[in-house]
């Protein structure tokens, strides 16, 4: 195929592609006008028109420019406030857990928890074989004993003479030892029992009657996670913003439906120099017990702004110098730049030079160009559609 053939098939299919965004996509118009082909278009019937710009194409005019006005749909650009969100995944963990080990080597011969069961504080969750440690408290009991009966005796031999002070003062000092040396005692046998030091749900247990510990053996946990503490990261932009006692949402990955309130309870000291973020904790209530420690929380921070107005999101349009919206002013169209602030499911915060009063187009945009005449749909009415 020879160039000239390749040139003019090239062509054809750009005019056949101009052709058919002119008349299907009606968003093309402003690009097609402002490179002069969208009037030729027009007058070879390729554009499709409002019944109402009928009179307007005689003239050689646009719709609402020459003709009859467009019938569109706008609405107030109702100003709302700012929301900045932040969220961040963090780690739950219990507000208070402690690991249970023993304090002596021995053989468990009581269990009297089951895992997963609540317990208080200062109940007995273990006992190890103590039978060693309670002959050692019943000798301490002897010797205390004995030690008494000496010092007595001697106590009434030095008031008839019989005896002298220092030989009462040995005595003295033996009952002494004599009463740590049962103390000792008394503490050595305290440690074959284990105790819950909090208030929480003991963990699946490591052990079982019968079996051999030793000291720093875990055995178990136990957690109150009666409120649980997630620790997450925020970016460095907004430290001057959050203090403790801010109210900070959370929902578990595991389940999205679920939201629970929480505060934030203390800040790190210091911005990671890596990452450029801070550590911060918060508390998060678990009454109904529905969270465990471990799980994986998004937490959000929600921060309020300034008021911008507020659009809906099919008003936003878009050119080659950016979006813009249609604004009706004095009954007439008004193309105006806006910048866009932030996206909400329900409306655009944007900023642009509105003025009190101003409408906004929300359908109806097709037919619009600068300057023309503009008429209000009725509330709860349509703007027409142009015909294809």
């Amino acid at each position: 195929m020879s160039l000239w053939k390749q040139l003019v098939l090239i062509l054809g299919l750009v005019v056949a592609a101009t052709g058919l965004s002119a008349r299907f996509l009606p968003a093309s118009h402003p690009v097609l006008q402002r490179i002069g082909l969208l009037a030729p278009l027009e007058r070879l019937g390729l554009v499709a028109q409002p019944p109402e710009a009928d009179a307007s194409l005689a003239k050689g005019g646009r719709p609402g420019a020459g003709g009859g006005p467009a019938t569109v749909i706008a609405l107030e650009a109702a100003p709302q406030v700012m929301r900045d969100i932040v969220t961040s995944i963090g780690t739950a963990r219990a507000a208070r857990s402690v690991i249970l080990t023993p304090e002596v080597a021995g053989k468990i011969s009581t269990l009297a928890v089951a895992s997963g069961e609540y317990v208080t504080q200062g109940s007995l969750i273990a006992e190890l074989d103590s039978q060693a440690a309670r002959i050692a408290l019943d000798r301490a009991g002897f010797m205390l004993a004995d030690a008494q009966a000496t010092l007595d005796r001697l106590r009434r031999l030095q008031q008839s003479g019989s005896t002298t002070e220092t030989l009462v003062q040995e005595a003295e000092l033996a009952l002494q030892t004599a009463r740590l040396e049962q103390r000792d005692a008394e503490f050595a046998l305290s440690q074959h029992r284990i105790l819950a030091p909090i208030d929480g749900w003991v963990g699946i247990l490591a052990a079982e009657v019968g079996k051999q510990v030793d000291p720093g053996t875990e055995l178990t946990r136990i957690e109150d996670r009666s409120s649980l503490l997630v620790e997450f990261r925020v970016p460095e932009r907004i430290v001057s913003r959050i203090a403790a006692g801010d109210p900070v949402s959370a929902t578990p990955l595991a389940d999205p439906a679920l939201k629970l309130a929480g505060t934030i309870r203390a800040l790190d000291n210091r911005v990671d120099e890596t990452s450029r973020t801070l550590l911060v904790q918060a508390a998060i209530a678990n009454g109904e017990d529905r969270l465990r420690p471990g799980m994986a929380l998004r937490m959000t921070l929600t921060f309020t702004g300034e008021s911008h107005p507020a659009v809906d999101p099919l008003s936003i349009q878009w050119g080659a110098d950016g979006a813009f919206v249609w604004a009706v002013r004095d009954g007439k169209a008004q193309r105006l730049p806006v910048r866009i602030l932030q996206r909400n499911s329900d409306a655009v915060l944007v900023e642009g030079g509105f003025q009190p009063g101003d409408l906004v187009v929300t359908e109806g945009v097709q037919a619009l160009r600068k300057g023309s005449e503009v008429q209000l749909a009725p509330p709860g009415g349509a703007a027409p559609a142009p015909k294809s």
